[in-house]
């Protein structure tokens, strides 16, 4: 019928599409770089370390800003945020919208690309470990989700995590162009810590809450829901959950090193500015000299008088 809704669950068939959108996402990924990243690099003579931290920036600036634009659409359409229950009610959510199905396997098929990429890109040795985790961390979460039947949650995570990232990677774009405006990383800073907060509360909420008041159902592999329903028993629930609060507790404790870190490079700094400028006035104080002009190393008065006072003679 027109009026009927047609959705989707996950299959080996994912993988061919997964695949196809990767070249996609290399092609676009070129494009941002040959006609956006490079002519601004051109102007702006970074250094070769600086280089390669813009160009990440910028190309996950444009991938942010675009995940969160197409999350924010997909779940305020789907009603998520307006019915929080949703998260989990009648879980597992096997059946997926074309949107969710669609956006999931775009996500995948990114942090997929961003691999041949580090190649393509010719990022230094040092940085290759750093950026495979967070390829790793990425991928485990977006598949977990997808796999699990966690994609209603797995979406709102997602957008808070993007939000945060866009701020932070913004901000150090605009600090490679300004390197004494850093009003930005402030602002990241409050986003991160508030998404920090949203985001364990909901896992807390959702998985130690809202999941063991779901009915257990019995094991369907036709249907889809053998991950799912190992998934939905306590011990297995409590592990993920046990490991999720680590994961932000360490993420957290990161964080907050490297604010200390930064705002006393900062003190350290302004300290030593204002030492700068108080020798400078020092300096700059002229020396008071005797009235007069010097004639054959003696100091004598303008008026041709010395410039010593005289003694008085007593009557």
């Amino acid at each position: 019928a027109d009026g009927e809704l047609v959705q989707y669950h996950y299959g080996l068939k994912d993988l061919v599409t997964i695949l196809f959108y990767i070249f996609i996402a290399i092609i676009l990924h070129a494009v941002v770089q040959e006609y956006a990243l490079d002519k601004i690099n051109r102007r702006l003579h970074l250094s070769k370390v600086k280089h390669s931290k813009f160009n990440e920036s910028g190309q996950l600036v444009a991938f942010h800003l675009t995940s969160v634009i197409w999350c924010l659409y997909v779940v305020v359409t789907e009603g998520y945020i307006s019915n929080p229950r949703s998260l989990w009610e009648n879980y597992p959510h096997v059946y997926l919208p074309f949107q969710v199905k669609f956006f999931y396997l775009c996500q995948l098929a990114y942090w997929l690309h961003a691999l041949p990429e580090l190649y393509f890109q010719k990022v230094r040795k040092e940085e290759i470990p750093r950026q495979l985790r967070c390829i790793a961390l990425y991928l485990v979460h977006i598949a977990g989700a997808y796999l699990l039947n966690l994609t209603r949650l797995g979406l709102i995570l997602l957008l808070l995590q993007y939000l945060a990232e866009f701020f932070f990677h913004m901000a150090r774009l605009v600090y490679f162009t300004d390197e004494n405006n850093e009003k930005l990383f402030n602002v990241w800073a409050v986003v991160f810590v508030v998404t920090r907060l949203f985001t364990l509360t909901l896992y807390i909420l959702v998985i130690g809450f809202g999941l063991p008041r779901v009915e257990n159902q019995a094991l369907d592999p036709e249907r889809g829901n053998f991950f799912s329903f190992l998934f939905n028993n306590i011990l297995f629930r409590m592990s993920v959950l046990l490991l999720v609060c680590l994961f932000q507790a360490s993420v957290m404790w990161r964080f907050i090193h490297f604010q200390l870190r930064r705002w006393r490079e900062y003190w350290n700094e302004q300290s030593s500015r204002k030492r700068a400028a108080t020798g400078a006035k020092q300096q700059a104080k002229p020396l008071k000299r005797d009235s007069g002009y010097h004639e054959n190393g003696v100091v004598k008065a303008e008026n041709g008088t010395s410039p010593r006072t005289k003694k008085l003679k007593s009557p």
